[in-house]
């Protein structure tokens, strides 16, 4: 009897903390398909229903709303720092993995340590940085800051790496050289951890509006991401005007992530998990 009662408690948390979840975005969705162009708080659903939102948003850009120019930056720039952010993790989960060399240990501490800290704290600094290399206001300045220290989250592949040991001794033994074991052997049977750090690696300039925002300063909109796009929306002088288009280009934001998570979710729950029990 205790145990159901607990059942029961336990259930109605989860169903409680759902709901609190589903319903900012059940509004937002609502919201994009509101005939009124402005934040509505008196009615939860919209009085009138339409699709001008949508319509606005993708086929009648203007210079306050330039969603599809928005859409393809982030794009481009997710795609760019998904192959380098990937590459970069991979080997050096494979080096502290599989290969033995002087300070490792003192290499994997001081990496897991530095990650103890946010990254914002290194804002100013990598800003100046960008600064005097003109990389301000430029894509290539945003690939580089989201793949640069992209290394240091190697610990849940290394974990899933090292649970492949034995073919790879036996690789060595058939003369097999470190590329080849590493490319032949390793890779191939890595494939749910590869998948884990590529959606990773994607989320990061995706979702990201801190560093975007101050990097691409210069307020030339065709520049921005989506992120930076959709917030200028929200300003005093255009929210009456946009909000609701804003909403729109939330649902549409969220639509590739979507997506790409029903497509790989296994193998990123097994990476996730195979990672995290090792490592």
């Amino acid at each position: 009897m205790k145990r159901k009662a607990s059942d029961c408690l336990r259930y109605a948390l989860l169903t409680f903390l759902a709901f609190v979840w589903l319903v900012p975005i059940v509004w937002l969705a609502a919201t994009s398909f509101s005939k009124y162009t402005g934040m509505n708080t008196s009615t939860f659903f919209p009085t009138e229903w339409g699709i001008d939102n949508y319509r606005n948003l993708l086929l009648g850009a203007d210079s306050v709303a330039q969603f599809p120019r928005w859409f393809w930056n982030t794009f481009v720039i997710a795609c760019f720092t998904c192959v380098i952010s990937t590459a970069f993790v991979l080997m050096v989960a494979y080096a502290t993995s599989c290969m033995r060399f002087k300070g490792r240990r003192t290499l994997m501490n001081i990496s897991v340590i530095i990650n103890l800290f946010p990254g914002v704290l290194a804002m100013i600094a990598v800003y100046f940085i960008l600064k005097s290399f003109d990389l301000t206001n430029s894509h290539v300045g945003l690939i580089l800051v989201y793949s640069a220290s992209s290394g240091l989250g190697y610990l849940i592949a290394k974990g899933f790496l090292d649970t492949v040991p034995v073919l790879r001794e036996a690789a060595y033994l058939d003369g097999a050289s470190e590329a080849e074991v590493f490319f032949k052997v390793v890779m191939p049977m890595s494939k749910p951890i590869i998948v884990y750090t590529v959606i990773s690696s994607f989320l990061v300039p995706w979702m990201d509006f801190v560093y975007a925002k101050m990097i691409l300063n210069s307020g030339v909109a065709s520049q921005w991401t989506v992120a930076v796009g959709l917030y200028n929306m929200l300003e005093k002088s255009l929210i009456n005007t946009y909000f609701t288009q804003f909403c729109a280009g939330g649902v549409l934001v969220s639509i590739p992530i979507s997506i790409l998570f029903i497509l790989m979710q296994k193998f990123y729950v097994e990476g996730v998990t195979n990672g995290a029990v090792k490592g």
